[in-house]
């Protein structure tokens, strides 16, 4: 069975102070090929970092938004390959959880915002 769901870009102080421009992306590890998470980047420039409150799939990585300390949140990593593909840190100008990405170890594909997913693994068909 196939699900369907249209996300909204979260329209924050933060998107505010990026420009008010935003794009969603699919990312996927860049050693196996298999999807990481559906992310919404603000402004321009290079992903450098994944924000926890950016983060709108899979669920196990949104529910990570409800940690308080960087010290409880784990590395990111592929669920397929096991590669660490970011490491958690506090971005101290505004004080948000995120994960520094190691360059080169993720891709990123454009898309709407809208997730269709085959209801199993929660991964874009």
């Amino acid at each position: 069975m196939e699900d369907k769901i249209k996300f909204q870009a979260k329209k924050d102080k933060y998107f505010k102070a990026r420009g008010g421009t935003t794009q969603f992306y699919y990312l996927f590890c860049s050693a196996c090929g298999k999807y990481v998470a559906l992310y919404q980047k603000d402004g321009p420039g290079d992903l450098l970092r994944l924000y926890l409150d950016r983060i709108f799939e899979p669920k196990e990585l949104t529910l990570l938004q409800n940690e308080i300390e960087k010290s409880k949140l784990p590395p990111l990593r592929c669920r397929k390959c096991d590669t660490v593909i970011g490491v958690p840190m506090v971005y101290e100008k505004e004080k948000r959880l995120a994960f520094r990405l190691i360059r080169g170890l993720l891709r990123k594909e454009k898309c709407n915002g809208l997730h269709y997913t085959d209801n199993q693994a929660g991964e874009p068909l």
